[in-house]
């Protein structure tokens, strides 16, 4: 096993900003607790549409951005103790870069944005294109992130995401010592106004079946990690609203890529984009298993 945990690793984004400071020290201090090495990717891109007229002003920029790179290094061998650090240079869009090097990563980590995003937006499209697309969890960690554990929040809601990210949440707090939220959100279709109104005929008897799937599905968690606490709520309110307000004080908010209802096209569901974006904690985007897997 530790043979093996050597050729694996946690892939973090870093481009010097200091939300890539913070997701830095997120990721090294995962790093830690997982025995993995830490790879430092810094992607630099010529930032005009033409290709300059020589090759030495492109390196340059590249010359540039390995000075990132090499920083980030330095940081991540300071933070990591003993663990070993790789050092990845890319060339392209950051979302781009970091997906193709992402392949074969444990995770991926970032920040919730990086240098040249817009002020006052919380999450960079960076982030969102890369949580949407890796096939590993995505950790995008925003500012300020508790780095001394707490409870671990996961959205559950039956999908094979929900529930690949409710075994992510198990592992974390397995890791951290910490306790899981597992939330369940439902809503009564018989409640709503007018032409949108469903007349269920017996409402309560929906709303317990759903509670009673939402068990099941939590109980293979809890007898697999005993050592883990699990904690089960039910919510009466809309998926976005209940995962965002679970999180407030969490060490980390886990979701699915795209849960039940998302449309097909959709790389991201609506929850895990609302989730990236308002939630005040570390969010974990999981990817659902491969199938066959």
């Amino acid at each position: 096993m530790e043979d093996h945990n050597r050729m694996r690793s946690i892939l973090i984004g870093y481009d010097g900003s200091p939300a890539a400071e913070q997701a830095l020290r997120w990721a090294a201090g995962e790093a830690r607790l997982r025995g993995l090495a830490l790879t430092v990717c810094h992607v630099w891109h010529w930032p005009y549409p033409m290709r300059p007229a020589d090759e030495e002003t492109l390196e340059v920029v590249r010359s540039e951005g390995a000075i990132v790179a090499d920083e980030g290094v330095r940081k991540a061998r300071a933070l990591a103790g003993d663990l070993e650090v790789r050092w990845c240079l890319e060339q392209g869009s950051a979302a781009g870069a970091l997906l193709r090097a992402s392949r074969g990563a444990v995770m991926v980590v970032v920040g919730s944005r990086g240098h040249g995003g817009f002020q006052g937006l919380p999450v960079g499209s960076t982030a969102v294109q890369v949580a949407a697309q890796a096939s590993c969890p995505v950790v995008v960690v925003r500012s300020p992130a508790r780095l001394d554990g707490g409870r671990i929040v996961a959205g559950v809601d039956g999908s094979p995401a929900g529930d690949a990210a409710l075994g992510f949440a198990v592992e974390e707090a397995a890791l951290h010592h910490d306790p899981v939220t597992a939330v369940c959100s439902w809503w009564d279709p018989a409640t709503l106004p007018g032409p949108d109104r469903v007349p269920f005929i017996d409402p309560q008897a929906i709303r317990h079946e759903a509670i009673t799937r939402f068990e099941r599905a939590v109980a293979p968690w809890r007898t697999g990690h005993p050592e883990v606490l699990i904690e089960t709520r039910f919510v009466l309110d809309s998926p976005r609203r209940a995962l965002v307000s679970a999180s407030h004080g969490a060490a980390m908010l886990v979701v699915g890529v795209r849960g039940i209802g998302s449309p097909p096209p959709m790389l991201l569901g609506p929850v895990p984009q609302v989730a990236l974006h308002e939630a005040r904690c570390p969010v974990a985007v999981v990817p659902a298993p491969e199938p066959g897997r």
